[in-house]
């Protein structure tokens, strides 16, 4: 059985001139990649003006097995012979199936995964307060509702919060300790 929900992280540096060949490649090949199987989305980080010609993209497949079924499809075959002649080398991958895709890495650094302990500690802290305090105000709030409607508000109060407020915030202030062997790249 493989785990639920997966995140690759995909790095290519593209050769200079080639950004727009670059851009309209991957618009292709997003474009082809909607109607995959499993296939959640993606996102893109261009480079930065003056910085090195990296470009970052974030693809989402729900399970591992439709990710290893892109891996091995003909999609990513013709994708990547199209692809060679507009970057520099190969591109790096990054793979996050478990609790690290909450977690987004400082800039420049070049450990793809945070400290699984130390994760797993924050998550566990930030978890349990939100469950103490947003299940005690939806209790309240709510308190004529079923109970399974309270728990649906909080788990999906306490999910918003985590994913675009408080772990992005933490991740920043606690990179140091979350990351402790970052190295930087210049």
């Amino acid at each position: 059985m493989s785990p639920t929900g997966v995140t690759v992280i995909v790095r290519r540096r593209v050769k200079a001139g080639r950004e727009a060949e670059y851009e309209g490649w991957l618009q292709r090949l997003l474009g082809d990649a909607a109607s995959l199987p499993g296939y959640l989305g993606a996102t893109v980080q261009r480079p930065a003006a003056g910085g090195p010609r990296e470009f970052v993209s974030v693809f989402r497949f729900d399970t591992v097995d439709h990710l290893r079924a892109f891996e091995a499809g003909e999609l990513r075959a013709l994708a990547l012979a199209e692809v060679a002649p507009l970057v520099e080398g190969d591109a790096a991958w990054d793979q996050l199936t478990g609790l690290e895709a909450w977690f987004a890495a400082p800039p420049g650094t070049t450990v793809p995964q945070p400290s699984r302990p130390r994760m797993a500690l924050l998550m566990i802290g930030v978890v349990y307060l939100l469950v103490l305090s947003i299940g005690a105000v939806v209790a309240r709030v709510a308190a004529g509702a079923p109970p399974a409607l309270r728990l649906l508000l909080t788990i999906a109060i306490e999910v918003a919060l985590l994913t675009w407020v408080i772990m992005p915030v933490l991740t920043r202030r606690l990179a140091r300790w979350i990351y402790p062997t970052v190295r930087r790249t210049t």
